[in-house]
């Protein structure tokens, strides 16, 4: 393997981090370079909110369940999806004419767009020494977490990031064996069971060593119970409210 693809396999959410501040350029350098992902038809439909003042953090840790990294670490970017810069490049150039901002496709390409630039961005953070870890809990509470953030019509937090120096070894979590992710040519479900059943035998060993033995549970049962809790029911409506009515 190369450097590139070692890094990248060498990938582990941080939780914990060092009082080591992360200036200014180095944000800047990090998110620029997550400028450099690949953009559908270039709409480049995201912005990114680094939130640095403390007493900010503070509060989006409560928004996102207490998550106390959230107010440890000390850059949390806030990745959101945002069509209102186009929707002003219409107004600007064609008043007059309808115009699709609202459409399901454009929702997806600006979600898409936004979690490609945020990877391209963890990639080179974690290539400077730094850790960071996704905070879906972000979208806990979308309206305050809006509000809080100024976000224009049109665009929504997708998730956050911890950004800074870690102060901890995590293990590598385990992922789905291959052959149960890579298919070739068309979707094989030949051997999808026996291979969710092989990692599950993985996870548990590997739940069992991080926790000293107190949790062991399979994957496929964790993501069972996971289907079966109603989350962020919130969301559509939210959507429709800031504008993405999904048509």
């Amino acid at each position: 393997m190369n450097e590139t693809i070692s890094r990248l396999m060498e990938h582990r959410s941080i939780r914990k981090y060092s009082d080591r501040p992360v200036g200014k350029e180095m944000v800047e350098q990090i998110v620029s370079a997550g400028q450099m992902a690949s953009s559908s038809s270039n709409v480049q439909a995201y912005s990114v909110i680094a939130v640095t003042d403390a007493g900010r953090r503070v509060k989006l840790a409560e928004l996102c369940g207490q998550q106390s990294y959230v107010v440890e670490c000390p850059v949390f970017l806030v990745w959101c999806a945002d069509l209102s810069r186009l929707k002003r490049a219409a107004e600007r150039h064609i008043p007059s004419q309808k115009t699709y901002e609202d459409t399901t496709e454009n929702f997806i390409v600006a979600t898409v767009d936004a979690a490609l630039a945020a990877q391209n961005a963890a990639v080179a953070a974690e290539s400077l020494g730094l850790g960071i870890v996704y905070i879906g809990g972000i979208r806990n509470r979308s309206e305050e977490v809006a509000e809080i953030l100024g976000l224009p019509h049109l665009a929504y937090p997708v998730f956050g990031m911890c950004l800074g120096y870690p102060d901890q070894e995590p293990g590598l979590r385990p992922r789905l064996p291959l052959p149960a992710v890579l298919h070739w040519n068309g979707y094989d479900t030949a051997g999808q069971d026996e291979q969710v059943a092989a990692y599950d035998e993985v996870m548990s060993k590997y739940l069992r060593e991080r926790t000293g033995g107190a949790k062991d549970t399979a994957w496929s049962e964790l993501m069972a119970e996971k289907l079966a809790q109603p989350a962020r029911l919130h969301m559509r409506e939210f959507l429709a409210e800031r504008g993405f009515e999904l048509k």
